[in-house]
């Protein structure tokens, strides 16, 4: 009894002592990483247990301490709680998404799938044809495109001379200098025609000249007083109605310049991948052995393949090993990196003196990479498809390409065309006409008494009142010549 009592505890012993080396053995591999605790990925008795491959890329993997963290990880830990598996994540020995070699071997995450050294590969890892042949991909969960990386300052150019006025199209420009001119003139014949501001055109001076209503209206637009001071209703209200057009004009203005200013993508030379082939400042390269390079080196297109021939010439000194190196050479030196355009917009995001060009070509997507005749694929296609139905990718999408730059793209920041301010010139005619019909209402009121006095028609002495206040040199010209005459 005591025996086998004694025989037990040693076995017992023993089997800790060997889980213990294991655990530590795992732990001093540096390929293996500790992903989340077997509690928070659906570990259970009897569940399957899957070995995942990926790559070390922001956002996608990233390690956190003792754990990895990023997209892929929270993607893979909801497919293990709806499908119900454990999993054992290692980062991918050569560091490679999986390219063919020169002996038709296959390198990266591919390569272990078919060495079955993992059952999976969670990764930015895009889907292309020649993979798709050898392994079996899921429905992409995230879309993306073939894009141009640059540092502002290398892909920018001197600004016009006449960059002030970028703020405005060239049609708003002409219809503010029509509102201007209109606004003007109608101060000028408001004020001739309004007996409160000109009572007696025969023997008063009307200080609201053409002249005059031109430096009026251009001492509003510059947010400064200018004479002379209106004393009509009429005048008054065309002037406040012009004043709040010009406030609100101002405001637009220095708004949207500051924002051109602050943008600099309006300033690029470089928005398409012929204009990067045409130019000769920057070098340009992509990643070594992803499916960007094959994209270019199987496109008929001859733009990519002068692309390509740039690239192979000049391999050893344009292609790049990791995603971080060619982000960090972008920032250093003069150079545009060609690769996934999901990836760039999280680095421009990231660094906001780093900017993507417009364009982006060859729709794809990444996808989870599975053994053929594999059992996973179907469901995990099905899982990323409920996924993306419920909201979830894109909440993860929102989380981890989060913006730390206040940026205005050109396409928001746009000059103003005429339509984007047509209220406030809507506002300027309502003005106007309100001025211009106060203005006859006075010149009415005064026409009716100076009748009733006269004993005339009232349209009479309108039609004189009209004549004489818009003819007033005429007028006294012709009242000279009479008085010269009645004293010979």
């Amino acid at each position: 009894m005591e025996k086998g009592l004694h025989f037990t505890i040693c076995v017992v012993t023993a089997v800790l002592l060997l889980r213990e080396s294991s655990q530590a053995g795992e732990e001093k591999d540096p390929e293996v990483l500790a992903a989340p605790k077997p509690e928070s990925r659906g570990a259970g008795e009897g569940l399957p247990t899957l070995t995942v491959t990926t790559i070390l890329e922001d956002p996608y993997v990233m390690v956190r301490g003792a754990e990895l963290e990023g997209y892929c990880m929270e993607l893979l830990a909801a497919l293990a709680a709806m499908l119900r598996f454990q999993y054992r994540v290692k980062v991918v020995g050569d560091g490679q998404y999986g390219a063919v070699a020169a002996g038709g071997n296959w390198s990266g995450m591919i390569g272990e799938i078919l060495r079955r050294e993992a059952d999976i590969a969670v990764a930015p890892l895009t889907v292309t044809s020649a993979r798709e042949e050898v392994v079996s991909f899921t429905t992409p969960f995230l879309q993306t495109g073939i894009g141009i990386l640059l540092r502002k300052d290398t892909a920018s150019q001197d600004m016009s001379f006449f960059h002030f006025l970028s703020p405005f199209s060239k049609e708003t420009w002409t219809a503010l200098l029509f509102a201007y001119l209109l606004t003007c003139f109608c101060l000028f014949l408001v004020a001739r025609l309004s007996p409160c501001e000109w009572n007696e055109p025969k023997n008063e001076e009307n200080h609201f000249t053409f002249l005059n209503s031109l430096w009026f209206g251009a001492g509003a637009l510059a947010l400064q007083g200018a004479t002379p001071r209106p004393q009509a209703l009429s005048v008054r209200v065309i002037a406040v109605v012009w004043w709040l057009f010009t406030l609100a004009l101002l405001a637009a203005y220095i708004a949207n310049f500051t924002a051109l200013l602050s943008s600099g993508s309006e300033q690029l030379p470089i928005q398409t991948f012929e204009d990067l082939v045409k130019q000769r400042n920057l070098e340009f390269g992509t990643l070594e052995g992803s499916s960007t390079f094959y994209y270019f080196k199987n496109s008929k297109n001859p733009i990519h393949q002068m692309i390509y021939e740039y690239m192979e010439k000049r391999r050893e000194h344009v292609l790049v090993k990791t995603y971080q190196e060619a982000v960090q050479r972008v920032m250093d030196s003069n150079y545009a990196f060609i690769g996934e355009s999901i990836s760039q917009d999280l680095a421009a995001a990231r660094h906001c003196n780093l900017i993507r060009a417009p364009e982006v070509i060859g729709a794809r997507g990444f996808g989870i990479a599975t053994a053929q005749a594999s059992p996973w694929t179907k469901p995990l296609s099905i899982t990323v498809l409920k996924l993306r139905e419920a909201g979830d990718l894109d909440y993860l999408r929102n989380k981890w390409w989060e913006s730390s730059c206040l940026r205005r793209s050109r396409e928001r920041w746009g000059p103003l065309e005429p339509p984007a301010l047509g209220g406030l010139f809507l506002t300027l005619g309502i003005g106007l006409t309100l001025g211009i019909l106060a203005a006859l209402a006075e010149l009415s009121s005064s026409s009716r008494r100076a009748a009733a006095h006269a004993k005339k028609s009232c349209c009479s002495v309108f039609t004189e009142e009209i004549c004489s206040r818009l003819r007033i040199k005429g007028a006294a010209r012709q009242s000279q010549e009479t008085s010269g005459k009645a004293n010979a």
